[in-house]
């Protein structure tokens, strides 16, 4: 079977109908994103980002696969409740409410806001709907005046040691690539140049070749346990962000630095005793204060081969497929579940399931889909080219 036929089955008749079948709440609206292995609701705590995220993907599936009345239909029911229940009366976004919609855990960071603002785009494109888009634009903005202070108040930090986050030019990176239709080009190319400065400019290190997730202000790095944490997923996700700016800029210099820094990620985040990537690391090789940092996680997986198909498609470098295969076979023989459907999320460091869960608090209708369509098209496109079956 070719790749891309490969992930639009996974896809379609695996993991799309697993969320359809079991997540929605027809009582109270939105989504429940708790399930266990055959589905089951095991808590029913709605955590907003999730909410935003499921409610973007189906709209999303609505915009670039196929016209389906019932998955706008399943959109809608994540815009209402994001509208209805999501966000305080500053037009900032929960972290969590209860099954009915009330406020669990306050707007302490602003990624609930990020997947509010992406869904409410995705959505408005998919219906006209002119009150979101302009939801949709408020919500970005809304984001880029708190983007310098993210957490507010809600910051728990004395200010002693001040650190920058990658977290933030990374997310705003694709952002603002989903909002093109709303925003102005001035808009755009003022969020894509602070992007790509931050994120191949600062985080990532020269002596090093590897991104960083927290820096002093200065853009030097801290000797802390925050200083040297490496996330090799997130480094790896930031780079098809930074492709896909390429091909919108039509910027080969950039495309080949992202396309050196994933290898550099991936020779630093392997696991060579087990296989599969790391969640996180110690630049150094002390031990990091997250003790689950040699789980290999679900999301890690699927943007690596994301940024990998994205790579090869533009530079059909051999050493960059060799790494494709090598992540493929890991990912697709211990994480997807063909009996019960979507993927186990959590693996001990010997690709064993860790958690039986398809969902909870952190992983939803997000990844998994996102990661299969982008490489679904991806492959298309290099099959196209006649490069690789």
């Amino acid at each position: 079977m070719r790749y891309s036929a490969l992930f639009k089955e996974e896809l379609l008749e695996n993991v799309i109908p697993f969320w359809e079948k079991y997540s929605l709440d027809k009582e109270f609206g939105g989504y429940f994103t708790c399930l266990t292995e055959t589905g089951e609701v095991y808590d029913s705590d709605k955590f907003i980002w999730l909410q935003g995220r499921q409610a973007w993907m189906f709209s999303y599936l609505y915009n670039n696969v196929a016209q389906k009345d019932e998955w706008l239909k399943i959109a809608k029911k994540g815009i209402d409740f994001l509208i209805k229940h999501g966000m305080d009366a500053d037009g900032n976004f929960y972290f969590s409410t209860t099954r009915e919609g009330k406020p669990l855990v306050q707007p302490y960071n602003i990624f609930s806001d990020c997947f509010a603002a992406m869904a409410f785009g995705q959505y408005a494109k998919a219906t006209g709907d002119k009150e979101v888009q302009k939801l949709a634009k408020q919500t970005y903005l809304n984001i880029l005046d708190r983007k310098d202070n993210p957490k507010g108040k809600y910051e728990k930090s004395t200010g002693n040691r001040p650190l920058r986050s990658f977290a933030l030019p990374m997310i705003l990176s694709n952002l603002v690539l989903e909002l093109e239709d709303i925003l102005s080009e001035d808009e755009i190319q003022q969020t894509i140049d602070f992007s790509v400065k931050e994120v191949m400019d600062t985080f990532l290190q020269e002596e090093n070749g590897l991104i960083y997730e927290s820096l002093n202000p200065d853009g030097t790095t801290s000797d802390s346990f925050e200083g040297r944490l490496i996330n090799p997923g997130h480094g790896l996700e930031a780079m098809w962000f930074m492709i896909a700016i390429a091909e919108r800029n039509n910027d080969t210099q950039l495309i080949n630095k992202a396309v050196k820094t994933m290898l550099n990620i991936l020779d630093f985040g392997w696991d060579k005793e087990h296989g599969g990537i790391f969640y996180f690391l110690d630049v150094k090789g002390h031990p990091t204060q997250q003790l689950e940092w040699d789980q290999k996680l679900w999301w890690v997986h699927l943007e690596a081969l994301v940024a990998l198909s994205k790579a090869y498609l533009h530079t059909k470098d051999d050493k960059i497929w060799a790494w494709y295969e090598k992540v493929h076979d890991y990912t697709f023989k211990r994480f997807p579940d063909p009996e019960n459907g979507e993927w186990f999320g959590y693996l001990n460091r010997q690709g064993e399931p860790h958690s039986s869960l398809k969902g909870g608090k952190w992983k939803g209708c997000f990844h998994v889909p996102r990661g299969l369509f982008q490489c679904w098209k991806t492959f298309e496109k290099i099959e196209a080219e006649g490069i690789q079956e």
